[in-house]
């Protein structure tokens, strides 16, 4: 969430294959059966942020947007606490080959307007989606389906890709065979969309109209996104509180000083002023759990100090450069874990083995080393290397730290170069404006190693940020995507690790714990697989 965020197998055994591995919550969250006992009334106030884009959920990868796209909306399947795929609007998900899928809508699913949710809705919504000429951040994540194309308008539908059956019937064709198939469709990009979106997507975009447990009620800009129960909603993740409202600040330490003084029920994140303290401070009512979470920094590829041989010698320069084991002992009070790769210890498959990851290991001299070759080969004297994200946000107190790293080990210039706003940072890095390397924190949208590869680094892909590209890579992820066995499957995504370090469009740092808490005015209140509070099964007295 991507920063973005967030996807979450019968054929839906298959989801053990690359799905995530448990983790143990880390809070006193309730049991499923506490958590249905029943609504109570109260409004939960959740710390968020201004979404970057309109509320559609083929156009929303990031995380302030996600929090309301995942509340407004049911997909097919949904992810539990532990990152487990279950059926929702989905009665049964089929395939004898993994190529031919056939889906069948369960009966009784209305969107907030009334009108029916059928198989067409879903097969409407992906069409636009993955059509060229509207421009869906999220079209990527259709590329498997007959019919997709990046070089010309297609119809996913027209193209055979997608079949209605009739009103509960929508057969899925892929380009080639994939068992992990099902567990991405938990995945905003594969939510339905009511008729009333193709009428006016403008419009929509502003007031949705969805499927899921809540309803949008209002959005006020910069302020708050207020969300009451849908009661037409027909899934299992009934809401058990009055509605949310999520706020939006523009810093974490003011949010976690308003959760002290009693003003906010829930804070998402926990800001690094308080990492050494926020669990005695809470008292019981705090998370730091493993999540599905990483932190890079972004090479963007059209900076020419970054290309070429040179340009390879600078990036590993400045990974040899950045003390990970320090800055996550200090800053992050071991709430972050160095990295070892590009996916995450919570997602089955992970290894620590990766060909080429010692280059995320700290060593001052190899550092210099390698700034002085590149600088023999193609020289930029006296330089500055600019760190960009956004200043809402509690970021900079670690960029500081990489920074001075990097000054003391290459002997070069760093500073952090701020956006007031996360929306800003956003559109600057979407327009390819950002001066220099930039933060991208990547939540996966559903639990799979794939999900930490392909969307992000994959040619053309929606959250592909610094606009790499590499042939080799992209065939190994379509061939691991195909592979016949999980063991197979793992050792193809490995390789394509291998690729990116010997690359490195993006410098992996550490990996996110989810680090949240909340009032004594709420309970039932659980962080879940990708580091979200499961706002859901929130309840509140009035």
């Amino acid at each position: 969430m991507k920063f973005r965020r967030s996807a979450r197998l019968t054929a839906l055994g298959l989801a053990g294959a690359l799905a995530l591995t448990a983790c143990a919550s880390g809070t006193d969250a309730a049991t499923d059966d506490e958590a249905t006992t029943g609504p109570s009334t109260g409004i939960v106030t959740v710390s968020n942020g201004e979404p970057q884009n309109p509320l559609i959920p083929t156009m929303t990868n990031e995380t302030y947007g996600s929090s309301v796209i995942q509340s407004i909306f049911a997909g097919l399947v949904y992810y539990d606490a532990e990152g487990a795929m279950h059926n929702e609007v989905a009665e049964s998900i089929s395939s004898e080959d993994n190529i031919t899928w056939t889906i069948t809508i369960a009966d009784g699913w209305t969107f907030s307007d009334g009108t029916a949710v059928t198989a067409d809705s879903f097969a409407r919504a992906w069409d636009y989606g993955a059509a060229l000429d509207n421009a869906q951040n999220l079209s990527y994540f259709f590329e498997p389906i007959k019919g997709f194309s990046y070089d010309e308008n297609t119809s996913l539908i027209e193209a055979g890709g997608l079949t209605v059956q009739d009103e509960s019937t929508l057969v899925v064709t892929l380009n080639q065979p994939e068992s992990d198939f099902p567990l991405r469709l938990g995945y905003s990009a594969f939510f339905p969309l009511p008729e009333s979106f193709f009428e006016d997507p403008a419009a929509f975009g502003e007031a949705p109209v969805g499927n899921g447990p809540y309803v949008l009620e209002s959005w006020e800009n910069d302020s708050v996104i207020t969300l009451a129960p849908n009661p037409e909603y027909a899934g299992s993740r009934v809401p058990q509180n009055g509605g949310v409202e999520l706020l939006a600040y523009t810093d974490e330490d003011s949010a976690y000083n308003d959760l002290l003084g009693g003003q906010l029920d829930v804070i998402k994140n926990v800001p690094a002023s308080a990492f050494a303290t926020f669990e005695s401070e809470l008292d019981g009512r705090s998370a730091n759990q493993p999540a599905a979470v990483i932190q890079t920094l972004t090479v963007p590829e059209w900076l020419p100090e970054f290309q070429g041989e040179a340009g390879l010698l600078r990036r590993e320069a400045i990974s040899h450069a950045i003390n990970r084991l320090e800055i996550t002992a200090t800053i992050f009070a071991g709430s972050r874990t160095p990295a070892t790769d590009y996916t995450s210890p919570v997602i089955d498959g992970w290894n620590e083995e990766i060909k080429g990851n010692d280059v995320l290991q700290f060593d001052a001299d190899k550092a210099a080393e390698l700034w002085a070759e590149a600088e023999a080969i193609a020289p930029i004297g006296d330089y500055t290397l600019q760190v960009a994200s956004n200043a809402d946000s509690d970021h900079q107190t670690w960029i500081d730290a990489v920074c001075n790293g990097i000054r003391t080990n290459l002997e070069i210039e760093c500073e952090f170069f701020p956006y007031p706003t996360f929306d800003e940072f956003l559109d600057a890095r979407d327009s390819g404006t950002v001066p220099g390397l930039f933060r991208s924190g990547w939540q996966a949208d559903y639990p799979a190693m794939s999900n930490f590869l392909g969307p992000i680094y994959g040619t053309g892909a929606g959250s592909n940020d610094g606009q790499w590209s590499n042939a080799a890579f992209d065939d190994t992820l379509k061939a691991a995507a195909g592979a016949p066995s999980q063991a197979e499957a793992v050792a193809l995504y490995m390789d394509a690790e291998t690729i990116l370090f010997e690359n490195l469009p993006g410098i992996p740092l550490w990996y996110n714990n989810a680090t949240g808490g909340w009032a004594d005015t709420v309970d039932n209140v659980q962080f879940g697989w990708d580091s979200d509070p499961i706002l859901y099964q929130i309840t509140k007295s009035e």
